[in-house]
C-alpha cells in the first residue's frame, strides 16, 4: 500500500458498492478450468471471487489450496480472514488486540504458519492509539492447523524506538526466517525460527523516502536462489538483497516506470509479477541474469480499486482489489464489496 492521511470520518459503519466492484459480481460466475485433482475431474478457477464485508478494507492475500480459500487481512479490524470461492467471509483465526491493523501475509506452508505484518495506521479505532499510531511494527504469526490459538507477536519497532514504523509485507526462506519491510522507517527485519528478531537491512541515507510518513520499503519475496527482491514505492525499484550479504544490495536494472510498486509475486525463478497500485496495473517482469536486470513481459491493467498483492493458485495468479484509497480519504458510506481476481497479462 502507499502513503495516506487518514480522516477519522471514514471509521463510520456503512454499505457501499464502488462501481467498478459491480464489475466484480457480475463476474462472479464466469469461470474458466484450472488444473486437475487426484482423480483426473478439471478444477474450476474461478475469474472473480466477490465477498461482502462492511468496512473490511482488506491489504494482504494468500492462496490455501489444502482449505480451498482465500485468506485476506484487514486494516480496519486486525482480522486475519478467509473467503471462499463462493465469496463467503467468515474469520475462524484468533483474534488478538496486538493485531491492531493486519497487513500483508504470507502463508507458509511447510511450516503450517500465517504470518501477518501489523501496523497502526490510525485505520482500526478500536486498537489504535496515540502511542502506536504511525509508529507500530510487529509480526504475528498464526496457526493454520489450529487456528483458534492466539497468535505469537514479536516486536520490530522496539529495535529502533525513534523512528516511524509501518510494517508492510513478508517473506520466508528455505530455513524458517521471515524477513519484514518497514515502509516509514525504510528498513528489512529479519525474525528467525526461534522468533528473535534483528535489523536485517538498514540504509537510511541510501534508502531514505523524500518526507517522513512517504512510503518506501513495500513488498518483499524470497527467491530460491538466494536472495530477496524488494519493492520501494516511493521511487518505483526493485532491490535485489543477498540473503549473505544484505549489505550489498542491488536495484534491479528496468526501463519499466514501477513507481508505487506493492506487493511481489515470484512467478518462477526468471519471473516477477508487480503490482502498482496507483497505476492500476499488474506488471510482469522477467530475467535472463538473475534479477540483475528484467524487462516487462506482460500487463495487466485492473479495476481503478487500489489492487495490493498478489496471490498463486495452481498456475494462475489472483490480485486483491482492496479499495485503500477510499478508505484513506474519508469516503463514505464505507466500502463493502472487494474483490479477488485472476490476472490475463496483455
Amino acid at each position: 500500500m502507499s502513503a495516506f492521511h487518514f480522516q477519522p470520518r471514514s471509521l463510520a459503519a456503512g454499505r457501499g458498492i464502488a462501481p467498478a466492484a459491480l464489475l466484480g459480481l457480475l463476474l462472479l460466475g464466469a469461470c474458466k478450468k484450472g488444473s486437475t485433482d487426484p482423480g483426473g475431474f478439471p478444477i474450476v478457477a474461478p475469474l472473480v471471487v466477490a465477498f461482502t464485508q462492511a468496512g473490511l478494507y482488506p491489504e494482504g492475500v494468500q492462496y490455501d489450496a489444502p482449505n480451498a480459500r482465500f485468506l485476506v487481512t484487514s486494516l480496519t479490524t486486525g482480522r486475519l480472514g478467509q473467503v471462499t470461492d463462493a465469496g463467503v467471509y467468515s474469520t475462524p483465526f484468533a483474534d488478538d488486540p496486538k493485531v491492531v491493523s493486519a497487513i500483508g501475509a504470507y502463508l507458509d506452508e511447510p511450516r503450517s504458519r500465517v504470518l501477518v505484518a501489523v501496523s497502526d495506521p490510525g485505520a482500526n479505532p478500536a486498537r489504535s492509539t496515540p502511542a502506536t499510531a504511525g509508529k507500530l511494527a510487529r509480526l504475528a504469526i498464526f496457526n493454520r492447523s489450529n487456528p483458534a490459538a492466539a497468535p505469537t507477536v514479536v516486536e520490530l519497532g522496539s529495535l529502533r524506538p525513534a523512528l516511524g514504523h509501518f510494517a508492510n509485507d513478508v517473506a520466508v526462506d528455505a530455513q524458517g526466517n521471515a524477513y519484514v519491510t518497514d515502509s516509514y522507517a525504510n528498513l528489512i527485519y529479519k525474525v528467525d525460527a526461534q522468533n528473535n528478531a534483528t535489523v536485517f537491512l538498514e540504509d537510511a541515507a541510501r534508502l531514505g523516502t523524500p518526507a517522513p510518513g512517504a512510503f518506501g520499503f513495500n513488498g518483499i519475496v524470497f527467491h530460491p536462489d538466494g536472495y530477496l527482491l524488494v519493492a520501494k514505492s516511493d521511487n518505483g525499484v526493485i532491490y535485489k538483497v543477498p540473503l549473505a550479504n544484505p549489505a550489498g544490495y542491488a536495484p534491479v536494472a528496468t526501463t519499466q516506470n514501477l513507481t508505487a510498486a506493492d506487493g511481489l509475486l515470484l512467478q518462477d525463478n526468471t519471473t516477477l509479477q508487480v503490482v502498482s497500485n496507483a497505476q492500476a496495473k499488474v506488471f510482469r517482469l522477467t530475467t535472463a541474469n538473475g534479477f540483475g536486470a528484467a524487462a516487462l513481459s506482460g500487463t495487466f491493467t485492473t479495476q481503478p480499486q487500489f489492487p495490493t498483492t498478489l496471490a498463486r493458485r495452481d498456475d494462475k495468479s489472483y490480485v486483491l482489489y482492496a479499495n485503500l484509497d477510499a478508505l484513506f480519504a474519508g469516503r463514505m458510506p464505507a466500502v463493502s464489496q472487494y474483490s479477488i481476481n485472476q490476472v490475463t497479462f496483455q
